[in-house]
């Protein structure tokens, strides 16, 4: 990233110059891509932070994920299915194959 228009003028009429230069900088800066995407004006508002709500039950709310890519064990299982309830922390690690359908890893 560089400074904006003026300082980057600045610094290189120390050392060169050429007619337009001035204009010829600014309009580098201004479709510049990286600048486009890294100064703050140019980026989306978050809007303000909101409190997490306090959970009263354990498993009221859980959190899953899938560890895929595993090698397979004799039982042919090549991924975990990990379940965590998110008030206590526990987690559940399934063994699963990843061909399991949704019906047969709800019955789980």
């Amino acid at each position: 990233m560089h400074p904006g228009g003026t300082k980057m003028y600045q610094t290189i009429k120390e050392n060169y110059w050429w007619n337009g230069m001035k204009r010829d900088i600014t309009m580098f800066i201004s479709k510049c891509f990286v600048c486009q995407q890294v100064k703050v004006e140019h980026q989306v508002s978050v809007g303000l932070l909101q409190p997490l709500s306090m959970l009263e039950w354990k498993w009221e709310r859980i959190t899953m994920d899938f560890v895929s890519g595993l090698p397979c064990t004799q039982r042919n299982h090549d991924a975990i299915w990990v379940i965590m309830d998110r008030l206590t922390k526990n987690a559940y690690f399934l063994a699963i194959r990843m061909e399991y359908s949704l019906e047969h890893l709800a019955k789980l």
